[in-house]
């Protein structure tokens, strides 16, 4: 039996949104022990050109949703991008998650062979099929956004290890 496009978008959302809600978990104890605002471990980036932790949270929500509702063909829940503490960020990765068990797997099943746009900052870009835009855009996009979250939790001396990026694995 082939793979289908639910069985290779949500639960793979799902385990990396667990997983990003427990490092997020983490880093919040460890602003109690060292100290730390949060504020300030919520604003920091690996580098200035690059998205702050919350944002990273925050686009890795959207490139979740977001390619869930396109290929559903439902309307792309919207969010004011205003989460300031982690009980914020962990809000809005559980509204992104009770949003994908929404969707039926047969309406993402459907999605395979369609076409879907994917607007961008700079262009919508057209996919082929709907297996193209999940597998060459929306999951490389959702993954580099959660594992550049982990890497600033990390950075920031936060201890996670790749058990905590990985989450649940096996339902």
């Amino acid at each position: 039996m082939p793979l289908s496009m639910h069985q290779i978008s949500v639960p793979v959302f799902d385990q990396f949104l667990q997983s990003l809600t427990s490092v997020l978990d983490k880093a919040e104890v460890h602003c109690t022990a060292a100290g730390i605002k949060p504020a300030d471990l919520l604003t920091l980036r690996l580098a200035p050109d690059m998205f702050t932790l919350t944002q990273q949270v925050q686009r890795a929500c959207i490139h979740a949703s977001g390619a869930a509702a396109r290929l559903a063909g439902i309307d792309v829940p919207e969010e004011a991008d205003n989460e300031a503490s982690f009980d914020d960020l962990r809000a809005r990765i559980s509204r992104t998650r009770a949003f994908l068990e929404e969707i039926s797997p047969a309406r993402l099943d459907a999605s395979e062979t369609s076409p879907v746009d994917q607007p961008t900052r700079v262009a919508t870009l057209t996919f082929p099929s709907g297996a193209d835009l999940l597998l060459r855009f929306a999951l490389p996009q959702f993954l580099f956004h959660v594992t550049t979250a982990y890497d600033i939790i990390r950075h920031s001396g936060v201890e996670v290890g790749k058990i905590d990026f990985m989450g649940v694995m096996l339902r």
